[in-house]
């Protein structure tokens, strides 16, 4: 099978089954995002562990996968909102491991291991809260989030291969242009309209909004994972979805977008 359709072929797998998974029900939508959470933070615990720097992975795993769950509870209302000051106290985990190993870097080895999960963990976390954000679950909003995503990353990619000749940021990403970045923004908000006409939980003006803030806040977050990337001299950042790389890189953007699209919900609209 040649690349391409072994990419094609994935890409539609990879989608249905993310779709369905929203679409079905509240149970295989938080169980999907926590797997693909705890995915991506395997992968950058992976990356970023070298000689001189090892994340505690028995405890970031434990806090991630708690921070996760506790989150996800609190979003749906299976436990009251004071139940996420737990999360802080899981916090401490991580420093009192680290008494206990005994490394050459313990300080640099918290940082990661923390920034792991804050990074990975959270943004699919508060995913939880976007998708109830009108009390009930509400699968509508999270697909109207998907589709604008890949409409963002579909745009400025068509138009910066056609028409990309000033360098967004060159140091990070030489491929990225301001004219992909600005073309496609402008589509994606186009798109932000035409998602308002068929998906009515949000109005047009909160739909484009979030169009909005998708093209500049997941062009920052492609941005970080390629300075990740770079920094550790990867191509990608694994190999789990054959022709896509790994998860951080399928999801990267999404790691900037939702803070912000949970911000502009819960406390500007």
């Amino acid at each position: 099978m040649s690349n391409f359709w072994q990419r094609t072929l994935f890409g539609i797998i990879f989608i249905s089954v993310l779709i369905g998974a929203i679409l079905y029900d509240a149970i295989t939508f938080r169980i999907l995002f926590l797997l693909i959470a705890i995915g991506a933070l395997e992968e950058f615990y992976k990356i970023v562990k070298t000689e001189n720097a090892e994340p505690n992975l028995v405890a970031g795993r434990i806090v991630g996968i708690s921070t996760y769950v506790i989150l996800s509870a609190v979003a749906f209302g299976i436990v009251p909102y004071k139940y996420i000051t737990i999360i802080a106290a899981f916090l401490l985990i991580i420093p009192i491991a680290e008494l206990y190993r005994n490394k050459q870097q313990p300080i640099i080895n918290i940082a990661l291991t923390c920034f792991g999960i804050f990074y990975a963990i959270m943004p699919f976390a508060l995913l939880n809260f976007i998708a109830t954000i009108k009390s009930n679950y509400n699968p509508e909003i999270i697909l109207g989030y998907f589709i604008l995503q890949w409409s963002s990353d579909t745009f400025a990619y068509l138009v910066g291969m056609t028409m990309g000749k000033r360098r967004l940021f060159e140091r990070i990403s030489p491929k990225k242009s301001w004219e992909g970045f600005i073309g496609g923004g402008i589509l994606t908000l186009i798109a932000g309209y035409i998602t308002s006409m068929y998906f009515h939980s949000l109005s047009g003006s909160e739909w484009m909004i979030i169009a909005f803030i998708i093209v500049i806040t997941g062009t920052l977050g492609d941005l970080v994972e390629s300075l990740l990337k770079r920094t550790y001299q990867l191509k990608d950042s694994g190999n789990i979805i054959p022709g896509h790389g790994g998860i951080l890189d399928r999801f990267d953007s999404l790691l900037f977008a939702i803070p912000f699209i949970w911000l502009y919900l819960n406390f500007i609209h």
